[in-house]
């Protein structure tokens, strides 16, 4: 009995192992996996580590610098009586320890500037990963498209040969001409150049997105995956409002203003001099002396003018940036708004006259059976179906193409 229940659950792993192995890539698995493994962005990643580095940099505090200065008599007539030239007697030493003291908050401010840039090398990597799912998410439908046109191409081809074997048949039955024949090798000669091409085009999307995804081995996707799982109800304004919040251009543009805003508050503190404060032991000729050391810059000249008057222009550029980003966001989301709405309505109307397409095709192929039609109505109605089942998935492509652009001009491609 234990032995049957093994074998049991060995095969249902087995089955589902299998049915696994089978499912193809949904849309938002391929984002999944680019998030995880694209090899362009992995090494985006490590920018954020490396504005980490410099909040430490930014947080340490100066050394303590410690200076020797020793003086040693030469001339052996005025060494101390009953003395050698090593003899202490004869020499001055000067030890010095000091610090630099960084005042006007200028580590504090080093440190806020060093954190802006953190978050600013987060939201650029948002970014980028933003661009990344974007390039993803069209690929992975260039594969679907590929794939569907490979499929209509088999179907036609398909249908074409069945109808060439046919004609073959019926051609020695004296019952049509050679030209019907001729007609019909004919599209099956161009049908099967299409195929050859649409197959070479399939597998070079394929290996598009396997770079992306970063997969080492050979993809498949699944083409009932329905991509548009939330329509866009909302309107223009809330999704305009709403890409200001969530595009990462809009967040950087920020982002840089509030650095940009710390900058000058470091520049301002760097026009300070850093004191530099310590302590003396001066053994003179074995006499110890004991005192104070200080040193300090007089800005009569330098007080960091040029750093300051920059730091003033990177907020105004940062500041104008961020207007510019803004009016991009704006026009970008009413473009992609109104072209997904257009695709939309075009996509609808083409499924609506799908179904007529392969009713016509159906009808006339059964009466070009019995003789009722010619060869050139089937011919005509066979290439009919196929450019309207081609459009509507052109149209269909061109709607998902759409909606996924309207997700990357808001910023909500990144929470797919």
């Amino acid at each position: 009995m234990l032995k049957n229940n093994i074998l049991c659950c060995w095969f249902f792993l087995c089955w589902y192992t299998s049915l696994q192995a089978q499912s193809g890539l949904t849309l938002k698995q391929a984002l999944h996996t680019a998030q995880q493994n694209n090899p362009f962005l992995q090494p985006a990643t490590l920018n954020t580590g490396i504005a980490q580095s410099d909040v430490i940099t930014a947080g340490l505090r100066p050394n303590p610098v410690l200076n020797n200065q020793t003086l040693q008599l030469m001339d052996a007539r005025n060494f101390a009586a009953n003395t050698n030239f090593a003899n202490a007697h004869n020499r001055q030493v000067w030890w010095q320890l000091t610090k630099p003291f960084q005042l006007a908050g200028q580590r504090k401010y080093k440190q806020e500037v060093a954190y802006k840039n953190v978050t600013l090398a987060e939201k650029n990597y948002l970014g980028t990963e933003q661009g990344v799912l974007a390039e993803t998410g069209n690929k992975w439908l260039d594969v679907w498209y590929s794939k569907v046109n490979l499929d209509l191409l088999n179907q036609a081809q398909t249908n074409i040969d069945s109808l060439l074997s046919t004609q073959e048949v019926r051609l020695k039955n004296q019952v049509i001409s050679q030209s019907d024949l001729a007609r019909t090798q004919l599209l099956s000669e161009q049908y099967h150049l299409q195929l050859q091409q649409a197959t070479q085009q399939y597998n070079n999307e394929v290996q598009n997105l396997q770079l992306l995804t970063g997969s080492n081995n050979t993809l498949t996707i699944d083409t009932d995956d329905p991509v548009i799982t939330l329509e866009v109800v909302q309107q223009l304004d809330s999704l305009t409002r709403l890409s200001y919040a969530q595009r990462p251009d809009m967040q950087v543009a920020q982002t840089s203003i509030d650095a940009a805003k710390s900058n000058i508050r470091l520049q301002r503190s760097l026009a300070h001099p850093v004191p530099e404060l310590g302590l003396i032991y001066n053994p003179q000729n074995t006499v110890p002396y004991f005192g104070f050391f200080g040193t300090i810059d007089l800005p009569f000249f330098s007080r960091n003018q040029g750093e300051i008057k920059k730091s003033k222009l990177l907020l105004q550029q940062s500041e104008q940036s961020l207007a510019a980003t803004r009016q991009q966001a704006q026009t970008e989301v009413r473009n992609a708004y109104n072209t997904y709405q257009v695709n939309k309505t075009t996509m609808e109307k083409y499924k609506n006259i799908l179904d007529k397409s392969s009713w016509v095709l159906q009808s006339v192929k059964y009466a070009y059976a019995r003789g009722g039609t010619t060869i050139i109505d089937f011919l005509e109605a066979q290439r009919t179906w196929f450019d309207t089942e081609k459009m509507y998935y052109t149209a269909l492509y061109d709607y998902r193409k759409s909606y996924l652009q309207l997700l990357y001009v808001t910023g909500l491609i990144n929470q797919l």
